[in-house]
């Protein structure tokens, strides 16, 4: 056999004939196979003769499986003038070199192989070793994408860094960071020139209180203490060296495992105006009556505390967007009511109704709203007090079995103008009825039969109507 001499740069065998002399065809076949993950033997046509392949993944993917086949033909159309380079440099007796070439797979990904070619002897035939690039392909990969998380990254910070140079250049109030423990400056903004008189070049690595009046010195020192005990000190005023007068604040933040503070002197002219409507909002926050505020289709924008204790809420945003017709009004007739007097006159006043929630009995209230017109977002205001209490001493003060007709009539006689007569009639039927039963049961001392009699009815025809208005222990 014929083996084509190394690369110059190899070390050959001293005395090959004397190490591999008496190798035989199984050993020299078992020394390729071990050499090797896939090995292929050609004929001088190119032909594939026989193959020996080493690695189960390769075989998996159907390397091997390629007897009588044209080598060129198991590769992809990249790969293809790299097999026949190979081939005529082993037919020719030209040095080898190694080369990469891809196969085709099933499932799309295309395998790569390393090979090398040697000629075998005389009669033309060729010994093509390969080595499994998969793991290497993959470690190539995952570097790649690594590689470009990593250039993404540095990408964005970049890009943040930009930000916030731009935004610290260009702020309207002195910035400053401090070093958190000697409180001495890092870093200053053109602004701290036109807030303190000091050039930023010059305060760099100076302590802090030199841009301060020594009056200022004690409320400065707390409040950055402040900020480096919690979240971020709230804003204290402070006399500047100048004689001028800002609002300090500062935020603590760690970078490199040091501390740092992030403060700002706003300027007197920038200071923030307090909000005009901050005692309303107190007010309201506070308010023993529920204060809720709805769009026009009745659902909640916002709500204070004394509403969500009387629904049983546990908090604003569990109220946000829910109907006020789940909670506020006897069903299909006070909402109705109050709407169309809201319509008709933009306002309403201590309207009786009652509140339900979803634990417990629902609970008498009177409700005053008005309208908040708005060509873009119109909005409805309501306020609720609950008077059941002031009820409770209405119906001690009331005689028995005149109280309950008393408010019924009046409630009833209000509703006059608002809901069509025949509801009217209808709801004084009912409360007339449940009226009498209550009596009668009252009367015979809840003897059911007796009651029957008492009314005219059947027992059948009481009992529907006890069930109809929930009267009455009816499991017994």
């Amino acid at each position: 056999m014929s083996i084509q001499p190394p690369s110059p740069a190899a070390i050959p065998f001293r005395e090959p004939d004397q190490a591999f002399g008496g190798l035989g065809a199984d050993a020299a076949a078992g020394l390729v196979a071990a050499a090797s993950d896939v090995a292929l033997i050609l004929d001088r046509n190119g032909v594939i003769r026989d193959v020996s392949v080493s690695s189960d993944d390769l075989a998996s993917h159907g390397i091997g499986d390629w007897l009588n086949q044209p080598w060129i033909d198991t590769v992809t159309d990249e790969s293809k003038g790299k097999v026949a380079e190979m081939l005529h440099a082993a037919f020719s007796g030209q040095a080898s070199r190694w080369r990469q070439v891809n196969h085709p797979s099933d499932d799309g990904v295309d395998i790569p192989v390393r090979y090398f070619a040697l000629s075998a002897g005389d009669d033309g035939r060729v010994i093509v070793i390969g080595r499994d690039l998969q793991a290497s392909a993959i470690l190539q990969q995952r570097l790649l994408q690594v590689q470009q998380s990593v250039e993404r990254d540095y990408l964005r910070l970049r890009q943040a860094e930009q930000r916030y140079r731009l935004l610290f250049q260009s702020a309207s109030e002195a910035v400053l960071i401090l070093d958190g423990a000697s409180r001495r400056i890092r870093e200053a903004n053109p602004a701290v020139k036109k807030v303190t008189g000091r050039d930023p070049s010059a305060v760099i690595g100076q302590p802090f209180t030199t841009l301060l009046h020594a009056s200022s010195f004690a409320d400065a020192e707390e409040l950055l203490s402040s900020a480096n005990s919690a979240a971020g000190g709230a804003g204290s005023p402070v006399r500047l060296t100048g004689g001028a007068t800002g609002l300090l604040s500062a935020s603590l933040y760690r970078h490199d495992r040091a501390a740092s503070l992030l403060v700002r002197l706003t300027p007197e002219a920038l200071a923030p105006v307090a909000d005009p409507n901050a005692a309303l909002t107190a007010v309201l926050a506070r308010i023993p009556d529920a204060f809720v505020v709805t769009d026009t289709d009745l659902r909640i924008l916002t709500a204070n505390p004394a509403f969500l204790e009387l629904t049983h809420l546990a908090s604003r945003e569990e109220a946000l967007h829910l109907l006020l017709d789940r909670f506020l009004g006897r069903p299909q007739i006070d909402l109705k009511i109050m709407m169309g007097q809201l319509k008709e006159h933009g306002s309403l006043r201590n309207f009786a109704t009652v509140i339900r929630s979803g634990f417990g009995d629902p609970e008498e209230v009177e409700v005053s709203a008005v309208v908040v017109p708005d060509e873009v977002r119109p909005t409805y205001g309501f306020s609720i007090r609950n008077v059941s209490r002031r009820m409770a001493v209405t119906d001690s003060a009331t005689p028995a079995g005149l109280g309950a007709t008393a408010r019924s009539v009046e409630q009833l006689t209000q509703l006059i103008g608002r809901v069509p007569m025949k509801e009217i009639v209808r709801e004084s039927t009912d409360l007339i009825e449940k009226m009498c039963i209550e009596a009668a049961l009252t009367l015979t001392q809840d003897n059911r039969a007796s009651a029957a009699d008492v009314l005219g009815l059947s027992r059948q025809s009481l009992y529907s109507k006890l069930r109809r208005y929930g009267l009455g222990d009816l499991d017994d």
